[in-house]
């Protein structure tokens, strides 16, 4: 079953359904410095680290995606739980600086 956010109608906190059971959405941020200029082979080894964290600590965690800018990292999780996101860093040996649950999500589509 794909990840449902909140309905339009609804006061949406962030959270989503996965697989029948809800999950909060994670901000992380992730001090890189030169991260931007990091090379594609880079790039790639550090998130097959991560994917290796996350297969190593099962389904409760994912991986939505990331971006990248000059100096730092923001990558996107569904988690149980901040711990869990903490765990995954350690694992993957890639800081998590700041973890930050997603409160509300704001959508111009849904603003009419």
């Amino acid at each position: 079953m794909p990840n449902r956010p909140c309905p339009a109608q609804a006061p949406c906190d962030g959270r989503v359904v996965v697989n029948f059971r809800i999950v909060a959405q994670f901000v992380i941020e992730r001090e890189l410095p030169g991260a931007g200029a990091l090379s594609d082979t880079q790039i790639r080894e550090i998130s097959l680290r991560s994917l290796q964290a996350l297969k190593d600590i099962g389904p409760q965690i994912q991986w939505l995606h990331s971006y990248v800018t000059e100096d730092k990292v923001y990558c996107v999780y569904l988690a149980p739980d901040e711990d869990t996101v903490r765990e995954h860093a350690r694992r993957a040996g890639i800081p998590a600086d700041r973890v930050s649950a997603v409160r509300r999500l704001i959508d111009p589509a849904n603003l009419n």
